[in-house]
């Protein structure tokens, strides 16, 4: 029996209701949020600004929060509970994130993420007060770097994910998701060393370091033709030399590897990547230097009857999903997915407008944020409500999960 076949399902709509209600009080105060992180974009592991904000409206909102998490300055971790809440009781946690573009701000929205975020949890909270029926432990979790370093990773590896039963995020986008996915991800930093001499009067005393990068990048775009379809590559040069009379003594080149199958990534595709830099250092003379600097990001994992939910709130809430949807680019939020049942629907911001653009960036700071801000938060509260008020979704969660 699906989801929707269940009789809990023709629940969601009166949840999106009653949450919507919930956090009616409370929008101002989110888009404000929304707008003040907007306006103080911070990129990853410094988001100093973002974080006090964020611990200051869960403290003010009855959260016991912890600062720190992980030995990470700006990740943290907020806990409620209700009075009867006890070892056994369910336990959701809700995932914020808060991290800038490099140059362009918050052109993934991540200020609308943290803002649904915590509007969603204030309305479970408030929820739960009120209704009296339904123990429930509830997390949030602020996890910085998500924009090229995978912040989840090392919260996870100290153990955030410990106890906790589902989990959940929300993401501004250009279309409407239920069930959205992503591509496994590895970053590769690598550096060739080479020898300097005067580029007109001696080039042949000199080992050309560019040369070596730009073989590196040639041989990889030539490797493209023979890769499933799901793969992508792509790298800038981060140092070109230092002069153009200087023979290039040094070089640095930094490139993701995507793909959907996470083992063919790290097993098949990453190796000869990596190869394609070997093999510049060879046919140049150069050394050298290849290294993950960050944890591999895993694709997401939509759990079927989290995202059943999701998909009758986003009807409910007047955005019908996707038929089709795009995949997207790499989240951390697939590592957590691989840990316990989770859900990262999207919401259109912009129809057909894609996150890390400049437009994006205009609008996730504009009057396009508000609706996306409180559909979000009403989505995600209504899927905790479901999970909190009926033991039958956490159990078909985790069933799903496990097959």
């Amino acid at each position: 029996m699906t989801t929707t076949d269940t009789p809990r399902a023709l629940t969601v709509p009166a949840l999106v209701d009653e949450a919507r209600e919930r956090l009616a009080a409370h929008l101002p105060t989110l888009v404000d949020v929304a707008a003040d992180l907007h306006a103080h974009p911070e990129i990853r592991f410094t988001e100093v600004h973002a974080a006090a904000r964020l611990t200051a409206e869960l403290e003010r909102a009855g959260f016991a929060v912890e600062r720190g998490f992980a030995g990470l300055e700006t990740a943290f971790v907020g806990r409620w509970s209700t009075a009867d809440a006890s070892e056994g009781t369910t336990t959701i946690a809700i995932f914020l994130e808060y991290d800038a573009l490099e140059g362009i701000g918050h052109a993934c929205g991540h200020n609308i993420i943290a803002a649904a975020g915590l509007g969603a949890a204030i309305a479970v909270r408030d929820a739960l007060l009120a209704d009296g029926g339904a123990p429930a432990h509830l997390v949030v979790i602020g996890s910085p770097g998500e924009e090229g370093a995978a912040g989840k990773v090392p919260m996870i590896e100290h153990g955030v994910l410990d106890g906790i039963d589902l989990a959940m995020m929300v993401h501004p986008a250009g279309e409407d998701v239920a069930a959205s996915s992503s591509l496994s991800r590895v970053a590769l930093d690598v550096e060739f060393t080479g020898r300097a001499s005067h580029a007109a009067a001696h080039p042949e005393r000199g080992i050309n370091a560019l040369d070596a990068s730009t073989l590196a990048l040639t041989a990889i775009g030539l490797l493209r033709q023979q890769l499933p379809s799901d793969v992508r590559i792509h790298a800038i040069v981060t140092d070109g030399g230092q002069a153009p009379n200087i023979i290039p003594e040094h070089t640095a080149i930094r490139a993701f590897v995507r793909a959907e199958d996470r083992e063919l990534l790290l097993q098949d595709v990453v190796p000869r990547v990596q190869a394609c830099f070997q093999g510049a250092a060879i046919a140049t003379g150069c050394e050298v230097l290849i290294e993950e600097r960050t944890p591999p990001y895993f694709s997401l994992r939509p759990n079927p009857a989290l995202a059943g939910l999701a998909e009758q709130a986003l009807g409910a809430l007047g955005r019908p999903p996707a038929v089709a949807p795009q995949m997207g680019g790499s989240t951390d939020m697939g590592n957590v997915s691989h840990v316990v049942p989770a859900i990262h629907p999207m919401l259109s911001l912009v129809p057909d407008c894609s996150p890390h653009t400049r437009e994006f960036a205009e609008a996730a700071g504009g009057e396009a944020a508000e609706p996306v801000i409180a559909d979000g938060a009403a989505l995600l509260a209504a899927v905790a409500l479901a999970a909190f008020r009926d033991q039958a979704v956490v159990a078909e969660a985790k069933a799903t999960f496990e097959g």
